[in-house]
């Protein structure tokens, strides 16, 4: 007999090579009818592979929330079984379970177009109503080899030749269709559920590298059930509607080039903005006691390699040879130069904590099928910073970054945020000591502040651990913006010091600091929560002054004077246009504010003014107007 151990703590005994689709049977019919998978010892498992003795199992029910990754990835298999049925020598590449959906990359002649989509759902309907059983072989590698060489399935071959030679070749197959797969599956396809969508069509390189061969990867989106998935289409259309990428045209702020993949081309609204957010973080972290400094961004070989970056992060660095032979790269971090200015004379315990900061210009080379728009780019700005103090000081510092951190997400509107504490990777520098004295300098400030977090074991830079701070938007996507790390292992790798009371010289600890992160990326999430509607204080023109007939030209010249002098932000359009056709086109630009004159106005020495989404006008003094305007034109000063 084997023995199984249940979540509430009773054992149940079974007989040798039992699966998880015999322990449920043998608790009751009921629950037997309603399991989908297992999991075993932690991890998700088949129903039917055998349980191993002392295995700790907990059966899920479809509507398990951890049994979703199994709906999306059955749906991908059926989907790849209905391309295939649908045309014939279509050549399969990868298909996982994805958040919030699913993709597969095919390889077919003509590329697949949204057109296409109807009918592969159509298909997909119709193998999820046949429940064709899941069923796992495994099979010798030249078997699986052979088989999928006289399939012609090039990029199956590709996959198992990549994998250990002692590697387990596992098969699923689902009525004639089979795939190549880890696993698991539920019982059938009829678990996988209608509760699906496919919603586009994109090309995607195989293994990311544009190298190799376009492929025509089709997504879909995959919930439990159809109230959980409207609510997600019904997001996404709103999400639409946000793009950042249709706003930035209609508001004139961006645009990029083939010729720069990756970096943005900033009009003069869009740098206005930019420099907008700039000048409220400077002057949030001058308050805070911050100093800014900037520093080069190509530097030599020799500063990477002491730094751990030309050993660990190469690959997602822009390099350059010179004709002397030497080795250059454009920084992907601001952190290696701001210690060089760290070690710039002797810094003493009285001198920490030094607080460095830097809006600096970075690089990092993303594939070009990841590139989206300004949230995913190769060249942006942080809002870089390195706190150098001791050790005695560092929960403090770390409790002033994350108080400092969210109250400037409040500020720009942001009250949905959650913390991930990233724990050692496996590929990183420094000894355990000094990563164990990190994550629990990160845990104790959390603890200390009160705030929930979440552990993400692994997912640490490989120099120190890390908190990231995830907002979530006015639609309820999340987005990772600050991160705040601790780092013991780059001060000693470049020989910083600071004299310590007793005269000896001790290594500072080192915090790096982002809080917008990238300032291009931000700006896009800011432009997608806000719909375009940028509150007054950051929108890039504040007001537009409309004349609506050339009598009122001169009349419009003094007011603009009179508000730009208040310090607004004033465009003028004085155009031979209709005034209701000057207000449908700055609307459509999200100006919050437009002021209509006409020879009334300019007579009575008034502004009439309209709001951002306003059915009302208000006709008010000059005087008055500038008061009401620059009350909520100021920048907020923390919350």
């Amino acid at each position: 007999m084997i023995h199984i151990r249940l979540p509430d703590g009773a054992t149940r005994a079974l007989t040798p090579a039992s699966t998880a689709a015999d322990l449920a049977a043998s608790i009751s019919p009921s629950l037997a009818k309603r399991t989908v998978a297992a999991l075993v010892d932690g991890k998700l498992a088949d129903l039917s592979a055998p349980l191993p003795d002392g295995a700790a199992v907990e059966l899920l029910s479809r509507d398990d929330p951890r049994a979703l990754e199994l709906i999306r990835h059955d749906l991908a298999h059926v989907l790849a079984e209905a391309v295939q049925t649908l045309w014939p020598g279509t050549h399969t590449a990868i298909g996982p379970a994805i958040e919030h959906g699913f993709y597969y990359d095919f390889d077919r002649e003509t590329p697949f177009t949204p057109d296409d989509l109807p009918v592969i759902e159509t298909k997909m309907r119709e193998i999820i109503t046949a429940r064709t059983p899941f069923t796992r072989e495994v099979w010798p590698r030249a078997q699986a080899l052979a088989h999928f060489k006289a399939a012609q399935e090039p990029y199956k071959c590709a996959l198992i030749e990549a994998l250990p030679d002692d590697a387990p070749i596992t098969i699923y197959r689902q009525g004639d269709w089979l795939d190549l797969c880890r696993g698991p599956h539920m019982r059938h396809t009829g678990d996988a559920g209608v509760a699906f969508k496919l919603t586009r069509v994109a090309g995607a390189y195989w293994r990311g590298d544009a190298k190799n061969p376009m492929l025509s990867r089709i997504y879909g989106v995959a919930f439990a059930d159809k109230p959980a998935l409207d609510a997600h289409l019904t997001m996404l259309a709103e999400a639409e509607k946000r793009d950042h990428r249709r706003l930035g045209r209609e508001m004139d702020l961006f645009h990029f080039e083939e010729v720069a993949p990756g970096s943005v081309f900033w009009h003069p609204r869009g740098w206005r903005l930019f420099q907008t957010l700039i000048g409220y973080m400077r002057a949030r972290q001058e308050a805070a006691g911050y100093v800014e400094v900037n520093s080069p961004d190509i530097m030599d070989r020799a500063l990477w390699e002491t730094s751990g970056h030309w050993q660990n992060y190469r690959a997602n660095m822009f390099l350059a040879k010179t004709e002397d032979e030497r080795d250059y790269a454009l920084k992907p971090m601001n952190c290696p130069g701001h210690m060089l200015i760290y070690g710039q004379g002797t810094k003493s315990y009285r001198d920490l904590p030094l607080k460095l900061a830097e809006f600096g210009k970075v690089h990092r080379y993303e594939p070009s099928g990841a590139l989206h728009g300004l949230l995913r780019v190769r060249s942006f700005t942080q809002d870089d910073a390195h706190i150098y103090c001791t050790p005695e000081q560092l929960t403090e510092e770390c409790l002033k970054v994350n108080d400092l951190v969210l109250s400037i997400y409040r500020d720009f509107g942001f009250t949905d945020v959650r913390i991930k504490l990233s724990t050692r990777p496996e590929n990183r520098i420094g000894s355990d000591d000094s990563w164990d004295r990190s994550e629990d300098a990160l845990r104790m400030a959390l603890d200390t502040a009160g705030h929930a977090y979440t552990i993400f074991e692994g997912e640490g830079a490989f120099y120190g651990p890390k908190l990231e701070y995830v907002l979530r938007d006015a639609i309820g996507r999340d987005w990772q913006c600050g991160t705040l790390q601790v780092d013991f292992n780059l001060p000693e790798r470049f020989g910083s010091a600071y004299v310590a009371p007793s005269g000896e010289k001790l290594p500072p600890v080192m915090l790096h600091r982002a809080l917008f992160g990238s300032l291009e990326r931000f700006t896009g999430i800011l432009i997608e929560h806000h719909a375009g509607h940028l509150p007054l204080w950051l929108a890039p023109v504040q007001v537009v002054v409309a004349t609506i007939t050339s009598a009122a030209d001169s009349y419009a010249a003094d007011v603009t004077d009179a508000l730009r002098t208040a310090g607004l932000r004033i465009e003028t359009d004085l155009r031979n246009e209709k005034i209701g056709y000057k207000v449908r086109e700055h609307a459509l630009a999200k100006v919050p504010v437009q002021i209509a004159l006409g020879a009334r106005e300019a007579e009575d020495q008034t502004v009439t003014i309209r709001l951002h989404g306003a059915t009302q006008t208000q006709t008010l003094p000059l005087s008055e107007a500038i008061t009401l305007l620059l009350h909520d034109a100021q920048p907020p000063q923390g919350s």
